[in-house]
């Protein structure tokens, strides 16, 4: 697991391949302190990090990155960890265009 304010470089993401799950890196963005957790087995076990490390709930939204893509098909909004009724969000996916846009800033940020 990488957790990281500072960008890396898609040749670095790429380096995180196979990892887990072949194509596919899980990662988690905390949208106000602008900071990515990279490659763990569970978006669950980055989230439990960042929290430790004093990101707030509400600001944590699971994602998974293909590096190997590009444009849209980069970053996919799927993760459990995003199901938060109490935020208005009902599923998996990010359902706030607000907060999918924060978040690929966030991502074009911090992965270059």
């Amino acid at each position: 697991m990488k957790i990281t304010s500072q960008p890396i470089s898609r040749n670095k993401l790429n380096e995180m391949l196979p990892g887990y799950f072949g194509d596919m890196i899980k990662a988690v963005v905390d949208i106000q302190k602008v900071i990515i957790g990279l490659d763990a087995e569970l978006h669950a076990d980055i989230e439990k990090e960042l929290l430790s490390q004093g990101s707030e709930q509400t600001d944590l939204w699971g994602i998974n990155l293909y590096p190997e893509m590009e444009g849209e098909d980069f970053i996919e909004f799927d993760s459990l960890i995003n199901i938060r009724p109490y935020q208005g969000n009902r599923s998996r996916d990010v359902q706030d265009p607000a907060i999918r846009k924060r978040i690929v800033e966030v991502v074009n940020t911090l992965i270059k």
